[in-house]
């Protein structure tokens, strides 16, 4: 006879919630200290960070710099610094998704043995086990300051992060077109080319739109340890105390990662299936069944 275990989603819910809870009020060393901690965030954001300074928009004074068309806007450091990380995240994502999807076709179980697939997987998982402003602080002590460290520090991530997401959707892809190849007597690289790629490419390139938006993302940070970008200027006035014009910075990186975000949205709906998917439920969602 078999039996099924049926748990509250409520109950679950309620239950990791109060560990949370536990956890986090035994992690508070000083209730005093929390409490003038958050007085002081008032004063702190009316005094030092609001209004913000949009000075950032003005042309920089020194070096010299040539607006072309007459735009002075093209000579601020809020130009210059998010242009810096537009290119760095798009640099680091073409040539992630380059190095990537070699990479996730020698992992991706269904169309390779399984020796190479555990090793391929393995290096993928070391390259993205560091976060990207880790990635950043080696190449910059390799190689030094700049955008270059930013751009090798953001390639190795995305390699990592891309080539998981590439290879589960390889391993997704319908059994029967490999089994038709198969009795056709293709090869592995006709195989690959002719079916595996086709078959797969609207996630792929739906991946790689989403990859870029994260590196946008991401390519704001690791400024801040002079890998290049904007991060380098929200790093240079944090230093100096001037929290006016960081968070005139932090607002023109929220800003254009939203419009990169509805932007990607958009066009990643035109290479996502528009196949009927059941309602998901609590336990489909959240909970294991047990029978």
């Amino acid at each position: 006879m078999t039996g099924m275990l049926r748990i509250n989603p409520g109950l679950v819910l309620f239950s990791c919630f109060s560990l949370a809870l536990y956890l986090m009020i035994g992690s508070v060393e000083d209730w005093g200290r929390l409490s003038n901690g958050l007085g002081n965030l008032r004063i702190f954001f009316f005094e030092s960070l609001w209004p913000p300074d949009w000075s950032i928009f003005e042309p920089r004074l020194y070096p010299d710099c040539q607006a072309p068309g007459g735009l002075s806007i093209t000579c601020s450091t809020a130009w210059i610094g998010m242009i810096e990380t537009l290119k760095i995240a798009f640099i680091s994502t073409v040539f992630g998704m380059v190095i990537s999807l070699p990479l996730s076709l020698l992992a991706a179980n269904n169309i390779s043995s399984p020796g190479l697939s555990i090793a391929t997987r393995f290096l993928l998982a070391s390259m993205r086990s560091l976060p990207s402003i880790i990635w950043a602080i080696f190449f910059v002590i390799l190689i030094g300051f700049g955008p270059i460290s930013g751009i090798f520090a953001m390639t190795v991530y995305t390699v990592g992060y891309l080539g998981k997401l590439q290879y589960e959707a390889i391993e997704g892809m319908s059994s029967l077109p490999l089994e038709a190849a198969e009795a056709a007597g293709l090869g592995r690289i006709e195989k690959t080319i002719n079916i595996v790629i086709p078959e797969s490419a609207n996630d792929l390139i739906s991946q790689a739109i989403f990859m870029f938006e994260y590196n946008v993302r991401h390519g704001s940070v690791i400024g801040i340890v002079g890998a290049g970008g904007i991060g380098y200027y929200i790093d240079l006035y944090l230093g100096f105390l001037v929290y006016d014009k960081v968070i005139a910075y932090l607002i023109l990186v929220f800003i254009v990662v939203f419009v990169i975000d509805s932007i990607s949205v958009y066009i990643r709906s035109f290479f996502t299936d528009d196949r009927p998917t059941k309602k998901p439920t609590w336990n489909s969602v959240f909970l294991p069944t047990w029978k």
